[in-house]
């Protein structure tokens, strides 16, 4: 069963869409599993069922997949704008809670994204981890958002910065964190991580890029920093790039690892 439709967000004040899979042999059934799988920046609620085998994956591992939409808002509450963090993270698990049949464990809630996405899941599932057994961000971005911010309040919108990061980048930062461009520790993932005290049920983590990925330095780095936290944390690399083709083989890799069925395949980099 495939869902593309909206529904009012109390949350946001308005209609927002969103997309469900649910696979045909759970209809019947009750307390599975359930994944919310996020977009990236210029994304939308449809971009996993259209450009991916999400649908194939669905029915290997009878997961139920939400696909929210969040418009440019790096899944954060925005100062000049909506809330589409709390959106994400607390009133839809409740909405899908209460129209599907969907179980309540963390152990059986898992959150993943892709770019923005993964940052999304990320933040999700650190912020929450109450809420979220398990995590997978695929070629994320926004990894150390302390330095993007910091670059930008020194830099400013000059045209060297609006040919790297784009004129429409820069504005959206704004409008997320105000003309200030203040850092709150509650987006950044790095320490949200860090803030999970130890003994404490973490989520599992999974966090994948491509060897040709522009973000790869970057999230090596993030995987270097994550080896020295406690929570359960696994980091692949293979070629690839940050487009469909990569982010496909992604989702499979990581619903192999973070459901348990058969391991995904060794890659290149396992231990940055």
């Amino acid at each position: 069963m495939i869902l593309r439709g909206t529904f009012f967000s109390t949350t946001l004040e308005m209609e927002t869409g969103c997309a469900i899979l649910v696979p045909n042999r759970v209809l019947t059934r009750k307390d599975h599993k359930v994944a919310y799988l996020l977009h990236g920046l210029c994304g939308r609620s449809g971009d996993w069922l259209d450009y991916t085998q999400l649908p194939v994956y669905a029915e290997e591992y009878n997961v139920i997949f939400v696909m929210p939409e969040v418009a440019r808002s790096f899944y954060t509450d925005m100062v000049f704008g909506q809330k589409f963090f709390s959106f994400v993270a607390d009133e839809l698990p409740t909405v899908v809670q209460s129209v599907f049949r969907v179980s309540q464990d963390r152990e059986d809630a898992m959150v993943l994204g892709a770019s923005i996405g993964g940052y999304g899941a990320l933040k999700c599932a650190f912020s929450r981890p109450e809420r979220y057994g398990a995590c997978g961000a695929l070629s994320p971005a926004c990894l150390f958002l302390k330095e993007g911010l910091e670059r930008q309040r020194l830099h400013g919108k000059t045209e060297a910065m609006e040919q790297r990061y784009g004129k429409r980048l820069l504005n959206d930062f704004e409008a997320i964190f105000g003309a200030d461009l203040v850092w709150r520790p509650e987006d950044d993932v790095l320490e949200l991580a860090k803030k999970i005290p130890p003994g404490t049920a973490g989520p599992t983590c999974y966090v994948a890029c491509g060897a040709e990925d522009f973000l790869r330095d970057e999230v090596r780095r993030f995987a270097e920093e994550m080896a020295l936290q406690h929570l359960d944390f696994r980091y692949q690399e293979w070629p690839g790039a940050h487009d469909w083709r990569f982010f496909n083989t992604a989702l499979e890799r990581a619903l192999q690892i973070l459901l348990g069925g058969t391991e995904a395949p060794e890659t290149s980099s396992e231990n940055p």
